[in-house]
């Protein structure tokens, strides 16, 4: 019971280690990673090679399958190339595991010291979180050197031995049980060292090994499967699609392993690399069976789960009809509604960032970074689309609102990149740090938050009408939240000379965040200057009187 004990006990550190390296690298190089999976994937081969290196990197396919089914969720993906992402991410977790079966001991020591040192005295949080995957990798290596110890006693216990026998006879139980491990475990990667180990030790015989090596592989899909339940069938094709690579290829090689075991021995003679070699050769036979399928398993999936009614493309614009470019006015008025989706994207993004300074959510830090790609990509094609219409012969007051459209979506494009590019790296340090906000200084954000999103829907009006009268409350809703910022700030200067403890550990978070949301109701109440010009309503430092704001 002991030895079990043990053994268990290593597995969960294997695990433990390989989450903080993931969690590190998202961390890290979270957007970057992302950003490498949604640009790769002109053709499948690519999109392979951007998974391979995506998962080599993050050191999870289940990780890299949720990024995906939110690409695909937000319109950014389609399932075809996706699928082909999750066929190289599955090899690049094999490549781990490749790298991890050699002897790396000696850089266990080193890797746990340096990870400790920057960990704890990095002053940026990239290096923090740099040091978190080093020291991940130094209990990754430990767990493995460990297991190979733990497990080599077990050899002289009988009921072992009976249990193992009975399995090596019935490699069909032998393949479910590493699959149910592997789910259990949510990580192929932990579950193949652990095999591979116990090879070493003697504890499996190869036949048996590649068997669970295979149940791994088979068992590797259930992670994404469960964790995409509660998602849209559109998003959810990802996961039944790696199911379906996984399930077909499992069976195929459990049904072909009398005939090619004894080549694996071509490889290497060790047997704890033969094992390796067996994952890394089932996945790369994967990758080049099915990469000429993906576009017949999209279909299937697309049949296995139907999209609702309400599901939308969300990645192409709806409203950017090129027929229509020969018309300057009603091209125009397209791209306006177009500029409404945009609006709406943002005003959800604002949602949500505020949602995640309550709840601490990190899975909503990765919505709201998706929904800004979304974003970006419709702030793109509007940009095309307007360039072509100023091409054409426009009447002066059609020249004007091409450049009011082009200067608006280029302003909310911006408030885009502040929600994501700051705003949630702000929401990530306080998750890190597990800050928290003094109670009125948390009402004060709320406060501060909910007219930003007032002023965000009266900008959106003001684009649409050109009113005047709408304009000027917009300008002076600027005004006023200048005012407040201000008042805000000193009062949250007040609770620091108080010494509230809260308060003295948010501060510098408490004022990114007042500093960023000034910023967006800057870009907001921008759409108002041109109005307000044309009808000569500003003077050139402040608004003038509501009596002389008429022209005359």
């Amino acid at each position: 019971m002991a030895l079990l004990i043990n053994l268990l006990g290593m597995v969960a550190l294997l695990l433990w280690g390989v989450r903080l390296v993931r969690t590190g690298m998202i961390r890290a190089y979270g957007t970057g990673l992302r950003h490498a999976l949604s640009v790769a994937t002109k053709n499948r081969f690519a999109a392979a090679g951007s998974g391979m290196m995506v998962t080599a990197v993050l050191q999870s396919s289940t990780a890299t399958g949720l990024i995906l089914s939110s690409f695909v969720s937000q319109g950014l993906l389609a399932v075809a190339p996706a699928l082909a992402v999750m066929l190289g991410a599955d090899v690049g977790s094999a490549v781990v595991a490749q790298i991890l079966s050699f002897d790396l001991g000696a850089l266990m020591p080193l890797a746990l010291l340096v990870g400790f040192a920057v960990f704890t005295m990095g002053q940026r949080t990239r290096a923090r979180d740099l040091g978190r995957v080093a020291v991940g990798l130094g209990l990754m290596l430990l767990a493995i050197q460990q297991m190979v110890q733990v497990t080599a006693p077990l050899q002289s216990s009988e009921t072992v031995m009976r249990i193992l026998t009975a399995l090596g006879d019935e490699p069909l139980l032998a393949l479910i049980v590493a699959a149910v491990l592997t789910w259990l475990a949510h990580s192929s990667l932990a579950v193949v060292l652990m095999i591979a180990s116990m090879t070493i030790s003697g504890m499996l015989q190869p036949n048996l090994a590649f068997t669970l090596v295979l149940g791994a592989n088979l068992g590797a899909a259930a992670p994404l499967i469960v964790a995409t339940l509660g998602q849209d069938p559109v998003s959810r094709r990802v996961a039944v699609g790696n199911a379906v690579f996984r399930v077909v290829g499992s069976l195929a090689a459990l049904a072909l392993l009398p005939f090619y075991r004894d080549q694996i021995a071509f490889f290497g003679e060790d047997p704890a690399r033969q094992v390796v070699h067996l994952h890394m050769l089932f996945n790369l036979a994967l990758l080049v069976f099915f990469i000429g399928l993906i576009g017949p398993v999209a279909a299937l999936c697309a049949k296995i789960m139907r999209a609702t009614s309400g599901d939308q493309d969300d990645l192409r614009p709806k409203y950017l009809d090129h027929s229509a470019l020969a018309t300057p006015a009603v091209a125009l008025a397209l791209a306006s509604r177009e500029i409404l989706r945009i609006g709406d994207i943002v005003e959800e993004m604002l949602l949500k960032t505020r949602e995640v300074f309550r709840t601490d959510d990190r899975e909503l830090v990765f919505r709201v970074e998706a929904m800004d790609d979304r974003l970006d990509r419709i702030y793109d094609s509007i940009k095309i689309y307007c360039t072509q219409i100023s091409s054409k012969e426009m009447t002066e007051s059609e020249g004007r609102r091409c450049g009011e459209i082009i200067a608006f979506n280029t302003n909310l494009e911006h408030v885009g990149d502040i929600i994501d590019k700051n705003l949630m790296e702000l929401a990530s340090k306080k998750i890190r740090h597990q800050l928290s906000f003094s109670k009125d200084g948390w009402k004060e954000l709320e406060l501060f938050h909910e007219q930003v999103l007032h002023n965000l829907k009266l900008a959106m009006s003001v684009f649409m009408s050109d009113d005047v009268d709408m304009a000027r409350m917009l300008f002076e809703a600027k005004e006023r939240f200048r005012e407040q910022e201000m008042a805000f700030s000193d009062s949250h200067f007040e609770r620091l000379r108080s010494e509230q403890k809260d308060t003295q550990e948010s501060s510098a978070l408490h004022l990114d965040i007042l500093r960023d949301l000034k910023r967006i109701n800057s870009h907001l109440a921008s759409v108002a200057y041109p109005i307000l010009d044309a009808a000569g309503a500003l003077r050139s430092s402040r608004l003038r009187r509501a009596q002389q704001s008429e022209p005359t």
